[in-house]
């Protein structure tokens, strides 16, 4: 019985530790778009981390006309 509960508790553990973005570099995203310069709307925010976050950060600004898309992240 012992074993079975050591067993459960480290899967939860090794499952929280592969998810989780503690220890990593991480920051919350979303995308803005902006009109003539003034902000329109913005897009839901997500957590990216490591190579996720470097990839959308050196991504260039969307232009379209006198519409702008970026990514910004805090």
């Amino acid at each position: 019985m012992k074993r079975k509960v050591l067993f459960a508790v480290s899967f939860v553990l090794i499952a929280w530790a592969f998810n989780s973005c503690e220890g990593l570099t991480c920051k919350t995203c979303k995308q803005v778009t902006y009109i003539d310069g003034d902000y329109d709307h913005e897009g839901d925010s997500y957590e990216y981390c490591d190579a996720e976050l470097l990839a959308i950060e050196a991504m260039d600004d969307f232009i379209l006309g006198s519409t702008r898309t970026a990514w910004e992240c805090n």
